[in-house]
């Protein structure tokens, strides 16, 4: 048996998220699908994170373990060849050590959150961003979003549907940034709650926004209720960009 660690990219728009779902197409399903097409084999999907319906992914790194005897390059290949046409890429393939895993071996995971600050609708980027015609004071968003940096308890940022034994992370990074009319969010963690970063730039676009003063975002997190919470982002402005490894 050899384990073969994948690097995903995905557009999540038609799928109901990264984890086989009973009601709808999911990105583990596509792969495993193209996988039994290759090997002949039923094979599941290990993920470094959980991502929901609309949310994409540059790199998500995930593993699976074939018997059937083939190179990871032509693996790799076969796969791409058995996804298209669902928007779903194999970036990279490699043979780890069968004790490495997707999820429990990662230290990191860091997300991007893109926004789109202008009137226009979106056109190449409809379904890739969140459009806010609003006019938005990313430095206001960025004072705001360190009152969330470090560990805390972050019931006020968790989905009541979280499934996570503790709501005490810890966020390494928060930032915001804008690129003329473009706004990007930077979350880096080890580890995340269900709907933690959506909620977070949701809170965050309210200060942007000026309903919201800055200290409110950190009277929220203070409050450790979810009720407290201003507004949770759509999905399809999220993006899971990279999981860290030891060495």
């Amino acid at each position: 048996m050899m384990r073969l660690a994948l690097t995903i990219e995905f557009d999540g728009t038609p799928f109901q998220g990264l984890q086989r779902q009973a009601h709808g197409p999911s990105v583990q399903q596509a792969v495993e699908d193209a996988a039994f097409a290759v090997t002949g084999e039923r094979v599941i999907l290990h993920s470094a994170g959980r991502t929901d319906s609309g949310v994409h992914a540059l790199a998500m790194r995930s593993h699976l373990d074939i018997a059937k005897d083939m190179t990871p390059f032509r693996f790799m290949e076969a796969l791409n060849a058995h996804l298209r046409p669902a928007p779903v890429a194999i970036l990279a393939c490699e043979e780890v050590d069968e004790d490495w895993h997707a999820r429990f071996s990662c230290i990191g995971r860091r997300y991007q959150y893109r926004i789109a600050n202008r009137r226009a609708p979106l056109t190449l980027e409809k379904n890739r961003a969140w459009l806010v015609r609003q006019e938005l004071d990313a430095d206001a968003m960025n004072d705001a979003a360190q009152a969330l940096v470090g560990q805390h308890d972050f019931t006020t940022f968790r989905s009541v549907h979280c499934q996570a034994a503790s709501p005490v992370k810890s966020l390494d990074r928060l930032e915001v940034e804008r690129t003329d009319d473009r706004i990007t969010i930077y979350a880096e963690a080890r580890s995340f709650l269900h709907h933690q970063v959506r909620s977070m730039v949701g809170c965050l676009a309210l200060v942007g926004m000026g309903r919201w003063p800055v200290a409110r975002v950190a009277e929220a997190l203070a409050a450790r209720d979810r009720n407290a919470l201003g507004l949770n982002a759509p999905p399809h402005g999220l993006y899971f960009v990279e999981a860290v490894y030891p060495d």
